[in-house]
């Protein structure tokens, strides 16, 4: 019986990755309250949840802040185009919704933002973690992330699937998440753990062999994902 309270037994390494887990929530969450901020946090949030995965994290904080600081400028850049987006986004829908056109040109309208929703959706996924894993411009981000999201276009549905569904528990039976408290406990970082299991193994398929200490930029990532 006392074996399982040992410091390297399952129970234990289960606790002290959960407490690691609720940890970079809470880093998470301080340093996205400025809203401007949250491209670098979830770039921060992405890069500690896989070295968490990987086993290579020896300070969530260390690691969290560390990330931070090092993305901050091209994480804003890249969240600012974000909201850019979504505002074209629902601007179309708007326009969709109270144009006054026949019935299949507004099908048609419909059909168009909501494909394209999709696709942003499923690149957003890769875009932070991408910028976590590996250097590159905004442009070769945002190429690569949209690339990377239609060639692993089954490891994209998990990773959306891992994303929607608490929010859409969240927002439908808000009691079974405490109204809420689970997402400040634990769920932000919870979520990206999940994920990170998934982006690690896709991302060492654009790592080379041998990779050069001098750099982390992905392999032939100046033509983009071939």
């Amino acid at each position: 019986m006392a074996s399982i309270f040992e410091t390297d037994s399952p129970l234990m390494r289960f606790l002290s990755r959960f407490a690691d887990v609720m940890v970079l929530n809470f880093f998470f969450i301080v340093t996205s309250l400025p809203v401007v901020t949250i491209g670098a946090s979830l770039t921060a949030l992405n890069y500690t949840a896989m070295k968490l995965t990987a086993g290579t994290c020896e300070s969530v904080r260390e690691d969290y802040l560390r990330s931070w600081r090092l993305n901050l400028r091209q994480a804003t850049v890249i969240w600012a185009l974000v909201l850019g987006m979504c505002l074209v986004l629902w601007a179309w829908f708007v326009v969709a919704e109270y144009l006054n056109v026949p019935g299949v040109v507004r099908f048609f309208l419909y059909a168009v933002v909501y494909l394209v929703a999709f696709r942003f959706v499923i690149a957003l996924i890769y875009v932070f973690p991408y910028l976590a894993k590996f250097e590159g411009t905004t442009r070769e981000v945002i190429r690569n992330a949209r690339i990377m999201s239609l060639r692993h276009l089954f490891s994209s549905l998990a990773m959306l699937l891992v994303v929607g569904l608490p929010v859409v528990i969240t927002i439908f039976y808000p009691e079974l998440t405490g109204y809420g408290m689970l997402w400040l406990a634990f769920g932000f970082a919870a979520i990206a753990f999940v994920n990170a299991h998934l982006l690690r193994a896709i991302f060492a398929r654009y790592v080379p062999a041998e990779p050069d200490p001098r750099s982390r930029t992905m392999s032939g990532e100046s033509q983009g994902v071939s």
